[in-house]
């Protein structure tokens, strides 16, 4: 039941246009409540909880930290590379980042 509520709400949030993803994600990994990762996921990019939701601003941030984001952007993190970088930035594990990084080692 939690998993389709974490994931409606996300999708309120523009998903990975502004930050829903990154929410979900503190939702799953630390079973934070909703309000909770809306907060860690703020201070950890220096925004306000209310500028989450803000595609404009995201954008620009999710751009200037290379974490992804919908349309394409010449050199920009994509796939593997921008979940790395989103795992770096919110001090938490994803699955597929460890894989590989098991197998580089």
């Amino acid at each position: 039941m939690g998993m389709p509520i974490a994931h409606v709400m996300a999708s309120g949030m523009q998903g990975i246009r502004a930050a829903g993803d990154l929410v979900a994600r503190m939702q799953f990994a630390k079973r934070m409540r909703l309000k909770e990762a809306k907060e860690y996921v703020a201070k950890k990019l220096g925004v306000d909880v209310i500028e989450l939701v803000d595609v404009e601003v995201m954008r620009n941030l999710r751009e200037e930290l290379d974490i992804g984001v919908v349309t394409s952007v010449p050199g920009a993190a994509t796939g593997i590379e921008a979940k790395a970088r989103i795992a770096e930035l919110l001090g938490i594990p994803i699955a597929p980042v460890e894989r590989l990084k098991s197998k580089l080692e």
